[in-house]
């Protein structure tokens, strides 16, 4: 009976499910340019690591804006351990996840008390904090500014000499959050997320663990954040506290989950995938004549669909269906009345 709850797909879950596969059978083997390989993998990337945000930010209804932190203390804690000890990527990611459950912790016990923007402000402070002591943290402890990884393609080491690999994984990357977050949405843990985002006090007052259940939400997500953290310090093979540590990576995340559809499964991966092409069209059309202008426009437009559309696109999808579906109702009541008319009329 339990087990049945996790193998029912909808229809429309078999329906992502399969796009999703095609998109990276697609990508990964059909000969394509640098460039779009590269977009490609930035996307699944992205939307891996805002799935993961969503955990916590649309599932629980907790808006972090702090994690940033969890995606640079995975990056940094691969890469320093392969730099200077040699330990294989795959190990590295376990120990940023590791590492960024126990930050989670420590975030958790003194912000969970706050709800709205002040949950958000605080998050932010504390990943801006962890960037700080990164950067303090250098006085005592010979550590260059930016990490490079060198270029060895092997499995062992998590590098590639074709971009066609890091499709495969980015794409299993993120496919291992969705199928997570599937699982958390369809057992108690994810009735009981849903319950305190919609009404904590209620939740609370029904017996539900609040605290606990949002611990369980934010390592789930810390760790996923982590992990994404490592894959995209190999791939690009550079890091610093400018580029892993930036806020603007902890709204983007959010951005792309609201852009789509917060708290769906769906959602988050639907935003990537419009918001990151979408970005990287800005800066070519603008980088060079008008440096920053993209930003500027990208946040507007942002801001517009997100007013017009504050359930994101797929609510908007589905709001759309049920007005048509209300209309189509209406005409044939009035159908039935009209020709219920002409009968008696008739007699």
């Amino acid at each position: 009976m339990i087990m049945s709850r996790y193998l029912v797909l909808h229809r429309s879950d078999a329906a992502w499910t399969a796009l999703l596969a095609a998109v990276v059978v697609g990508g990964a083997l059909v000969p394509s340019n640098d460039y779009y390989l590269n977009l490609l993998v930035l996307t699944l990337l992205y939307a891996g690591l805002a799935s993961a945000w969503n955990i916590v930010g649309g599932m629980a209804g907790q808006f972090s804006l702090g994690h940033t932190a969890f995606f640079g203390i995975g990056a940094y804690t691969s890469t320093v351990l392969l730099n200077y000890a040699g330990v294989s990527p795959w190990l590295g990611m376990l120990a940023g996840a590791a590492f960024s459950m126990v930050l989670a912790v420590l975030i958790a016990f003194p912000t969970f008390r706050m709800r709205g923007v002040f949950f958000a402000m605080a998050t932010l402070a504390f990943s801006e904090t962890v960037r700080i002591l990164l950067i303090y943290s250098r006085k005592f402890v010979e550590l260059p500014y930016g990490l490079s990884i060198d270029f060895k393609p092997g499995l062992a080491r998590m590098v590639f000499s074709d971009r066609a690999s890091y499709v495969w994984l980015a794409g299993g990357y993120l496919a291992a959050v969705l199928v997570a977050a599937f699982l958390l949405s369809r057992s108690f843990t994810g009735f009981y997320l849903r319950a305190i985002r919609d009404n904590e006090d209620a939740a609370d007052a029904s017996g539900v663990p609040v605290r606990r259940y949002k611990l369980l939400a934010l390592l789930v997500s810390a760790a996923f954040s982590a992990v994404g953290g490592t894959l995209m310090a190999q791939y690009v093979m550079y890091i610093e506290p400018g580029t892993v540590f930036t806020i603007g990576f902890s709204v983007d995340l959010a951005l792309m989950s609201i852009l789509g559809g917060v708290g769906t499964l769906a959602g988050p991966v639907l935003g990537a995938a419009i918001a990151l092409p979408f970005r990287e069209f800005l800066v070519e059309a603008f980088g060079d004549s008008a440096s920053g202008t993209h930003l500027v426009v990208y946040g507007l437009l942002l801001v517009v669909i997100v007013v017009l559309l504050p359930q994101g696109l797929l609510g908007g999808v589905r709001s759309l269906r049920a007005q048509m579906s209300q209309g189509r109702r209406r005409a044939a009541a009035a159908e039935a009345r009209l020709a219920a008319g002409t009968g008696t009329g008739g007699r």
